[in-house]
């Protein structure tokens, strides 16, 4: 425990409290945060449940030997990124602007950031890391060996997801593009799914596919998940954990907006999941309740970048062109060699790309 603390104090000014850590000086200054507040984190605590969601997505989307392994790196996630954005991301993500790339105070929460409102701050962009480097683990699912992926996972709180946020949320680059609005992304179709979607990428296509997935003709075989119960809870626990993750980025309950955005949220998660099974029934005649789920992930993922700023059209129109994208993309990783067991690149990747663009072609 001592080196624990020295490791942190040192080199570091004495702890001043020169904010409002008991938050009473907030309340004096505004009566009203307090609904502000409970909205942020009870909205947190629905994104944090999310976990769980991922987890039993890829449990039920994997082999049942794997689900050990599976439950154990969804853990290691949000310890990993409770800890390590603590210390290091939140500062580089929100900390004071460093020529547009990075931010460079508040390491630790330390000093002037003992206070009501960055702990806030913190807290709900921690679980917003806690998505991010959790979607890789479907990405490499069945493959990458624990220790590898715990790296991993510090890699991804403590400096990729913390700085490209720093670029769009925290007054970097990205935000301050010199035409139009900047680079708009409202709660996260590249800051975290982009980022967790291609990550995933690059570690599927680096560690090669399963042993099984692609026969000598090179053409890909099916390794059936043992349990779309699983899968479908997962995706239910999701789509529920997204009324929060979308409705609570206006980072207030005063903001009344957030009715439109759990509308669209909800819209697009529906027009996702009926265009992707309906595709891949016209293509095989089976019904695919897999590819449902992925649809309606999908749509999730395409309408968190707009979703504050479409009328309800729109979000079909987006959900409906996200269900479409997943499986043309499912089937053409797989024709090109990349082993993806959950569907991970397809839903986070390709869609958190198809979110951003929609912004530019539907908002308000």
């Amino acid at each position: 425990a001592f080196i624990a603390v020295s490791a942190i104090t040192i080199g570091i000014p004495c702890l001043v409290f020169a904010q409002d850590p008991g938050g009473a000086e907030t309340l004096a200054a505004n009566p009203n945060s307090p609904v502000d507040y409970v909205w942020i984190l009870v909205c947190g605590f629905l994104v944090f449940f999310m976990q769980a969601g991922f987890a039993m997505v890829e449990a039920g989307f994997c082999r049942a030997k794997n689900a050990t392994n599976l439950m154990a790196k969804n853990t290691i996630d949000f310890v990993m990124a409770s800890l390590i954005f603590m210390a290091f991301g939140f500062a580089l993500m929100m900390g004071n602007d460093y020529k547009g790339l990075i931010g460079t105070s508040g390491w630790f929460l330390h000093g002037a950031n003992y206070d009501v409102g960055r702990y806030l701050l913190f807290f709900w962009q921690l679980v917003f890391a806690g998505t991010a480097a959790t979607i890789v683990s479907g990405a490499v699912a069945e493959r990458l060996k624990f220790k590898a992926y715990f790296l991993y996972s510090i890699l991804v709180t403590a400096v990729i997801y913390p700085i490209y946020g720093h670029w769009v949320w925290g007054g970097g680059w990205l935000s301050k593009l010199p035409f139009g609005a900047g680079h708009v992304d409202f709660a996260g179709s590249g800051v975290v799914h982009t980022i967790g979607g291609f990550v995933g990428l690059a570690g599927a296509i680096v560690l090669g596919p399963r042993f099984g997935k692609f026969g000598k003709d090179r053409k890909p075989r099916a390794i059936p998940g043992h349990s779309i119960t699983l899968a479908a809870l997962g995706t239910f626990i999701l789509w529920f954990g997204w009324f929060g993750f979308n409705p609570g980025s206006t980072f207030s309950a005063h903001q009344l907006r957030i009715a439109v955005v759990a509308v669209n949220t909800n819209l697009a998660a529906a027009a996702g999941a009926a265009v992707a099974i309906l595709l891949v029934y016209l293509k095989t005649k089976k019904w695919d309740v897999g590819m449902m789920l992925n649809g309606c992930l999908a749509g999730l993922v395409a309408i968190t970048a707009p979703c504050a700023w479409i009328e309800a059209w729109a979000a079909v129109v987006i959900g409906a062109v996200a269900g479409t994208l997943v499986v043309i993309s499912v089937y053409f990783w797989e024709n090109v060699g990349v082993d993806d067991p959950v569907g991970a690149v397809s839903v986070h990747a390709v869609n958190g790309v198809w979110g951003l663009i929609s912004v530019g072609l539907f908002a308000d």
